[in-house]
């Protein structure tokens, strides 16, 4: 028997279900968010808040992302949550340190200072993926579900797909490096960021031209922090979905699915007695998760016959550092990658920023800063996980020396080891004193998982996409980075707006009330 019934339910608190939860409660329907067991992106130690995800918003230029925000009459307000980072990211490599900056005269000269022999390639290079993405932008903007399921889908979506770039069927160039020399070290100013902003693979070989384009783009045309980073984000959208009558219970998770005759009728609750109903389940898990929910029934037979497979090739590995400022060099910027320095360490993607426990003082340097580093770790071979935390702060020192004379505190979430904390000792140097997983606050006691990087067979739409919007079970939707790995955050987004539209389309009287949305003017 139901005690409560929604229109959607969603479980999981990623960026997807997020944004998906926000528009259905803008467009009246009643929705209910659990977090399924998902942790918040922050956690304690003793007196120091760190980070168990690196997080940057990388969506912020994207057509969809904006979209989103004009419905739900936000845009003032998130530009206020926001603010553009100079320079965008930097890459060091060796003895190089190439900084991208947003003002294009100061890219030109950053690239005659460390690469001068390939000045031409460069050109041409972003002349190319500055077109694909201007051409990608408009394709993104049409009202089209990504990837499509039905014939009618699949027709809409196609007219819109036709014009996309460096696709293998398209016209023109299917490489983004064919003028650039074999092994040239540039490349990996391309590949690196983009590398980590997919949840495809952990090296860059799984990606496509198109995707290799798109995800660079996302990180050359503007990037955008909050102050918080996730946290900022999530609690926003919490805040709309709440605005709009929508229920969020983010420490709730569903224990099972509850299909009748083949479908979906709600869900139950962790230690609840009353079951949930709902007409719709939505979720950042994969399609392999909610079968598991649901113990098998109501799978459909086109599920069960030509399902992508899914295969989990190893996780995004985080380290916290808390170090004083004296330890930093002053040109790192906030966003940084740092290449392997040899084989056998990894590469690493390192956030910058203020202690988030620090009061934000204006124009005031502060004296602890907060490091989050994170790095691919592949599931079969590579570094083991019990070696991983080592392994990152090699690299880290292998580019920041003076680290380990400054260092305050270490900790990572993912590999069930103490919190490593630093203090004087008489003689002048550092002590290291470990804190065991139990005392810390908002914490397991044990490893938690990592965000996964996935590999699909066969990859499906245009080569981008894994899973489909439509979940294996009639009356569920997916918006995880499992449904446009290719496509990273942007993917997640997509897969938000794609759900959300065929949920509404349902109703034609919230159809109705959403065009009629469109026609107000955007109010903060």
């Amino acid at each position: 028997m139901s005690a409560r019934h929604y229109d959607v339910v969603f479980l999981g608190r990623s960026i997807g279900t997020l944004l998906t939860a926000a528009l259905l409660a803008r467009r009246e329907l009643r929705v209910l968010v659990l977090g399924q067991g998902q942790r918040s992106p922050l956690y304690q130690v003793e007196q120091h808040t760190l980070a168990r995800r690196s997080f940057t918003l990388l969506s912020a230029t994207s057509p969809v992302f904006r979209r989103i925000l004009q419905e739900l009459a936000q845009t003032q307000r998130f530009r206020r949550l926001t603010s553009p980072l100079d320079p965008m990211f930097a890459l060091l490599d060796g003895h190089t340190r190439f900084e991208i900056p947003p003002d294009v005269e100061l890219f030109s000269r950053e690239i005659r200072r460390e690469y001068p022999e390939v000045e031409q390639q460069v050109a041409e290079l972003y002349a190319l993926i500055s077109e694909a993405n201007s051409r990608i932008d408009q394709a993104f903007e049409r009202d089209a579900i990504w990837p499509p399921g039905t014939l009618w889908e699949r027709m809409e979506t196609g007219r819109v797909s036709g014009s996309l770039p460096l696709i293998e069927s398209s016209r023109g160039p299917t490489s983004l490096f064919e003028r650039m020399p074999e092994g040239h070290g540039f490349r990996r100013v391309v590949e690196i960021p983009a590398l980590f902003a997919s949840h495809l693979g952990t090296d860059a070989g799984a990606l496509s031209p198109f995707s290799m384009a798109r995800l660079h783009g996302s990180w050359t045309r503007g990037v955008h922090s909050l102050a918080r980073d996730e946290q900022d984000l999530e609690d926003f959208l919490v805040e709309r979905i709440e605005s709009h009558g929508g229920v969020c219970r983010l420490r709730a998770r569903a224990s099972a699915l509850l299909i009748k005759r083949g479908r979906l009728i709600g869900v139950q609750e962790d230690g609840e007695q009353w079951s949930t109903g709902a007409e719709a389940v939505v979720t950042n898990l994969t399609g392999e998760a909610l079968a598991d929910l649901a113990a098998g029934a109501g799978i459909t037979r086109k599920a069960r016959d030509a399902w992508p497979e899914i295969a989990v090739t190893g996780g995004r590995f985080v380290v916290s550092v808390v170090a004083r400022s004296l330890g930093i060099p002053t040109p790192l910027p906030r966003e940084s990658f740092l290449a392997a320095p040899e084989a056998s360490l990894p590469t690493l993607h390192v956030k910058r920023g203020p202690c988030l426990d620090a009061p934000a003082e204006p124009d005031s340097v502060p004296e602890r800063e907060l490091l989050v580093c994170e790095m691919l770790l592949p599931t079969i071979g590579g570094v083991h996980l019990l070696g991983a935390r080592e392994a990152v702060l090699s690299t880290l020192r292998h580019y920041l020396p003076f680290l380990d004379e400054h260092v305050v505190l270490i900790d990572s979430p993912h590999d069930g080891l103490p919190a490593w904390l630093y203090e004087s000792a008489p003689n002048g140097k550092l002590r290291r004193r470990e804190l065991d997983r139990v005392h810390l606050r908002d914490a397991t006691t044990g490893p938690e998982p990592m965000e996964r990087r996935f590999e699909v067979t066969p990859l499906g739409y245009l080569g981008i996409a894994g899973e489909p919007v439509r979940g294996p079970i009639v009356g569920t939707y997916l918006v995880g980075p499992s449904v446009l790995p290719a496509l990273g955050q942007e993917g997640e987004v997509l897969a938000a707006w794609s759900a959300a539209r065929i949920l509404t389309k349902k109703d034609r009287s919230r159809q109705k009330l959403r065009r009629q949305m469109w026609t107000k003017i955007e109010t903060t």
